[in-house]
C-alpha cells in the first residue's frame, strides 16, 4: 500500500506532463470559411456607443466590433489565471484610477529602498523599468543616421540621406510656397476689410461689391480663386496657410537647426553597444501630462472593468508591466530588445509593441529578443504602423522577417487598424496592411481610453489596434494558460469574423484619386479577418475540452 501511493502519483504526473505537452502540440482548427453577412449602421453612434464600438457585435449590433460581451457571456461561470501583459511603450500612468487596480508589482522587490533585491540588475523595479531615464525627446532613425552614418550599412546611409534631403526640400519649398499664398490671403483680406469697415464678412458680402477700381477688382477675383480652394471663408484660409508654415518651420527646426542635439546623454549608456544593459531608472509612469501614449495603450487592454469609472478594458485578470522605452520620436533597437528581454524574465506572457520607424541599424538585437521571447512562450502584439503602406513591400520596424517573407519565429502577431464602418471604408485609411506581414485586423479608430492624471481620451492608430487584439490574447491564456503563444496568435487569426467585402486600400487616396482604390477585405492580412473574442475563446475551449 505504501508502495502504489507514491507510484499512483508518479504515474498522474506522467500523464499530466504528457497532457500538458500534447495540448501544447495540438493543432489550431482551419478558419471558417462562413463569412458574416450583415447590414450597415445606418445611423451614427451614440456617444455611448462610440466610447465602446470595439466591444460591440457585427451580428448584433451592426458594429464590426470584437465581440466581447458575448465573449464575457461564454466566460460566466469560469475562473481565470492571471496574465502579466508587458507594455511596452511611453510612461504609463499607473496611479489612473483606471489602471492602479490592474498594475503589475514585482513581488520580489522592495518599493524604493535603493537595493536590487531580485538580483535581476534592475533597482526598485516595483512596476516595470524605464529605459530612458529622465530623457523625453529624441531624432528620428533617419536622423540619427545621417547624424551619425558609421551605425549603420553604406546603402542604408544613402537612403536615409535621400530621404532626409527630400524632406527638408519639401519643407523649404512649402515654407516658401504657403508663405507666398498667406502672404497674398493676409492682403487680400485686408484690402476687403478696410473696403467693407468690418473684419467679419461673408462671400456674399464680397460678390455684392460694386466697383470700377481696377486693384479692388482684382483682389475680389483673388478671394473668388480663394474661395474655389472650398474654405468657408478668407479668415479661415488664412488660418490654415498660417497652420501649414508653422508646420514647414516645425520641420526645418527638426530636420536642420536640431539635429545636433543630443537627447541621449542624460541616460547615460552608449546606445550602439550592449556592453551597458542596466541603465535608467524605475519611473515608469509618464514625464509629461502630454506623454499619454502608454497610458492610452494601457487601459484598451485592461482598465478596471465594472468599476463604475471611465470605460472598461478588453481583458480582465490582468496586471500591466510598464516598460518605458519610447520616446517623443524614434525609439532606440537597444531599448526595444532590453525592454521585451526586461518583460520576458520578469513573468510577462504578452508583450504590447505600439509603436515602429522605417529604419532599425541594430535591428539584430531585436531579432534576437523576440526570438528568445519565442523560446520562453511569449506572446508579442505588434502595431502594423500608420503609413498606409504595403509592408510586404515597404520595411517598417520592428518585423518578425528579415525578408519579408520569412518568419523568424512563431510567436509575433501584427496587427492593422479598422473603422467601426461595416463598408468600404472598414479598415483605416491610415492603417499599414500586407496579405504577408499584417496578420488580422482590430479596432483602431476612435478608441476611447484612459490618458494621464485620471483623464480618458479617443485615438486612433494601430497603436489601438495592437492592444484590443492584445486584451483578446490575455483572455485566452488567462481561461485556458495551457495554450502556447504560438496557438494563441493563431486561434487569434484563425477565429476572427471573416469579411467579404471590398474596401477602400488604406494610402490610396489622394487629391487626383479622391474615391481610391478598391480591393477585397482579405487582401490586406494573411488572414482576411478581424479579432473576435467570442469566437477566439469558442475556438481555444474547443482545442482544450473537445467541445
Amino acid at each position: 500500500m505504501n508502495f502504489l501511493k507514491p507510484f499512483s502519483i508518479i504515474i498522474f504526473f506522467i500523464f499530466l506532463l504528457g497532457s500538458c505537452k500534447s495540448i501544447s502540440k495540438i493543432p489550431v482548427p482551419k478558419p471558417s470559411t462562413y463569412a458574416v453577412v450583415s447590414v450597415a449602421k445606418k445611423v451614427p453612434l451614440t456617444e455611448e456607443q462610440s466610447k465602446s464600438w470595439s466591444h460591440s457585435d457585427l451580428v448584433t449590433d451592426s458594429i464590426p466590433g470584437m465581440s466581447l460581451d458575448k465573449a464575457y457571456a461564454f466566460l460566466e461561470g469560469k475562473k481565470g489565471v492571471e496574465v502579466v501583459i508587458a507594455v511596452v511603450d511611453t510612461g504609463t500612468d499607473l496611479l489612473h484610477e483606471d489602471l492602479k487596480d490592474v498594475a503589475w508589482i514585482n513581488p520580489k522587490e522592495i518599493p524604493a529602498n535603493g537595493v536590487d533585491d531580485d538580483k535581476n540588475g534592475y533597482i526598485d523595479d516595483v512596476n516595470g523599468w524605464n529605459f530612458l531615464g529622465t530623457a523625453y525627446k529624441e531624432h528620428l532613425e533617419y536622423r540619427r543616421i545621417v547624424k551619425d552614418p558609421s551605425i549603420v550599412d553604406e546603402e542604408t546611409v544613402k537612403e536615409a540621406k535621400i530621404f532626409y534631403d527630400q524632406k527638408v526640400a519639401a519643407a523649404e519649398a512649402n515654407e516658401k510656397g504657403y508663405g507666398r499664398m498667406l502672404t497674398i490671403v493676409t492682403n487680400v483680406d485686408a484690402s476687403i476689410s478696410k473696403y467693407l469697415n468690418k473684419t467679419n464678412y461673408s462671400k456674399d458680402d464680397i460678390l455684392g461689391i460694386v466697383t470700377e477700381d481696377k486693384a479692388l477688382k482684382e483682389t475680389i477675383e483673388a478671394a473668388k480663386q480663394i474661395y474655389g480652394f472650398g474654405v468657408n471663408s478668407i479668415g479661415q484660409a488664412k488660418k490654415e496657410l498660417a497652420g501649414l508654415v508653422e508646420k514647414a518651420q516645425k520641420t526645418l527646426k527638426a530636420e536642420v537647426s536640431d539635429l545636433k542635439k543630443d537627447y541621449r546623454s542624460v541616460i547615460g549608456d552608449n546606445p550602439n553597444t550592449m556592453d551597458d544593459k542596466f541603465y535608467g531608472d524605475a519611473n515608469t509612469g509618464h514625464s509629461i501630462k502630454e506623454e499619454e501614449h502608454g497610458t492610452h495603450v494601457s487601459g484598451i487592454i485592461g482598465a478596471s472593468r465594472n468599476n463604475n469609472k471611465g470605460m472598461n478594458g478588453v481583458a480582465n485578470n490582468v496586471k500591466i508591466m510598464a516598460v518605458r522605452a519610447v520616446p517623443d520620436g524614434d525609439e532606440y533597437d537597444k531599448d526595444v530588445a532590453l525592454g521585451l528581454r526586461y518583460a520576458v524574465d520578469n513573468g510577462a506572457k504578452i508583450i504590447n509593441t505600439s509603436f515602429g520607424k522605417a529604419y532599425s541599424p541594430k535591428q539584430k538585437w531585436v531579432y534576437e529578443a523576440i526570438q528568445y521571447a519565442a523560446s520562453k512562450d511569449v506572446l508579442i502584439v505588434n502595431a502594423a504602423g500608420n503609413d498606409g503602406k504595403n509592408i510586404d513591400i515597404e520595411k517598417t520596424f520592428p518585423n518578425d522577417s528579415k525578408d519579408l517573407k520569412t518568419e523568424i519565429s512563431d510567436n509575433f502577431l501584427t496587427v492593422g487598424a479598422m473603422s467601426a464602418n461595416y463598408n468600404e471604408t472598414l479598415p483605416a485609411s491610415f492603417s499599414n496592411f500586407g496579405k504577408i506581414n499584417v496578420d488580422v485586423f482590430a479596432p483602431g479608430v476612435q478608441i476611447y481610453s484612459t490618458t494621464p492624471e485620471n483623464g480618458y481620451e479617443k485615438f486612433s492608430g494601430t497603436s489601438m489596434a495592437a492592444p484590443s487584439a492584445a486584451g483578446v490574447a490575455a483572455l485566452i491564456r488567462s481561461y485556458y494558460p495551457k495554450l502556447s503563444a504560438s496557438q494563441v496568435k493563431h486561434i487569434l487569426m484563425n477565429s476572427g469574423t471573416l469579411i467579404n467585402i471590398e474596401v477602400i486600400k488604406p494610402g490610396s487616396q489622394s487629391r487626383e484619386n479622391p474615391t481610391g482604390e478598391k480591393v477585397p477585405f482579405s487582401e490586406l492580412s494573411v488572414s482576411g479577418r478581424i479579432v473576435n473574442a467570442y469566437n477566439a475563446l469558442k475556438m481555444a475551449n474547443y482545442m482544450i475540452k473537445g467541445k
